[in-house]
């Protein structure tokens, strides 16, 4: 296991509204700002979007099983941050629901926001981390400073 501690920084609310790529919009604001490590939680609405639901067979390095959604599905999800090769890294996780269906997964790609999508970002102070390609899985993932045992 491998860990880093730090302190709660700043905390932004965020507006994102109707046809705004919300994936775009939160990477822009998230550099904009400095932020190079923290959570964002959100909720609202999307036109359209593309998921990764899970690996299409379970093996490592796994193959993404992708699936689109149209036509206006509410959201709910929560995102980490850490730094990455060039900008800030976000991995983003959404809940998505429409009438008697929901998906979750990562959400990635494009998010086309429908009416409003609201966040709160949490910044991260202390945090020794990057979020790096692990070569044995082909996944991104986060890198600590610490391990316990």
């Amino acid at each position: 296991m491998q860990y880093s501690e730090g302190k709660v920084g700043r905390v932004f609310t965020v507006r994102i509204d109707d046809g705004k790529d919300f994936l775009q919009e939160i990477q822009q604001f998230v550099t904009s700002m400095g932020i190079q490590c923290g959570t964002i939680q959100f909720l609202g609405a999307v036109r359209s979007a593309r998921l990764v639901t899970g690996p299409k067979e379970p093996v490592i390095p796994p193959s993404p099983h992708r699936e689109e959604i149209l036509g206006g599905w509410e959201v709910l999800g929560f995102a980490t941050i850490y730094p990455g090769d060039e900008a800030p890294s976000i991995h983003l996780h959404t809940a998505a629901g429409r009438g008697m269906h929901s998906l979750t997964g990562c959400l990635r790609d494009r998010a086309e926001v429908y009416l409003v999508i609201e966040a709160i970002i949490t910044e991260f102070i202390g945090i020794t981390a990057k979020r790096i390609l692990d070569e044995k899985t082909g996944v991104n993932l986060p890198l600590f400073d610490r391990t316990l045992q």
